[in-house]
């Protein structure tokens, strides 16, 4: 029986990122949970008896090795990251800063702040209505507090070209980087690369 992959998108989308990914595979192959930053949170059940191929992509992956939501027998960090806020020791990290200035207007203002972040990715999308400030608030306070370090996915890819997770900061964080020459939304840019990596895996 095949497995079956379990996709959580990062932060500022929800789980429509996956589409180009999840079409190459069979319906019941897939789920992709959504960590409501534009609606309801929805984390749909895993099917009993089947391997599960975790996949986080950005936030998604920090979020799956902090929160642990269920048991898995792979997992694949897309674009991600075990810490993100610079600290200590973790000079590859995002200036505090950045995080705290974003957290601060996006109450008021969270299509303005996506929109902003969307210009910095290259992400032509628009921005989804109903955005939820609190949600998204949320999900900026994880990025600046969590560090799950030494934590290692089975596999991570990474993009050469990201403009929000340096090469350094991938390598700072993991052992086992397959490296893309796009950037930071590679389950977009490039699917068809993204599912053979993940059917690679061999379960």
């Amino acid at each position: 029986m095949s497995p079956v992959y379990v996709f959580v998108h990062g932060w500022g989308f929800g789980a429509a990122f996956w589409a180009p990914m999840r079409a190459q595979f069979a319906p019941q192959d897939t789920l992709a949970w959504d960590l409501g930053f534009f609606g309801v949170t929805q984390c749909p059940e895993l099917p009993e008896g089947r391997k599960v191929i975790a996949v986080g992509h950005s936030l998604g992956g920090l979020w799956l090795l902090h929160e642990k939501p269920f048991a898995w027998d792979r997992l694949v960090a897309v674009n991600g990251f075990s810490c993100f806020a610079r600290r200590g020791d973790f000079a590859a990290g995002v200036a505090p800063r950045v995080l705290g200035r974003m957290r601060a207007q996006v109450g008021d203002a969270p299509e303005a702040v996506l929109a902003a972040f969307y210009g910095q990715l290259g992400y032509k999308g628009p921005v989804p209505l109903g955005a939820n400030g609190t949600r998204l608030a949320d999900g900026l306070a994880a990025l600046e507090d969590w560090d799950e370090r030494p934590a290692q996915p089975d596999l991570a890819l990474c993009g050469e070209a990201d403009p929000l997770v340096s090469r350094e900061m991938s390598a700072a964080c993991f052992e086992r980087i397959v490296w893309h020459k796009g950037g930071h939304l590679l389950p977009a840019e490039d699917p068809e690369w993204c599912v053979a990596r993940l059917r690679g895996l061999g379960l």
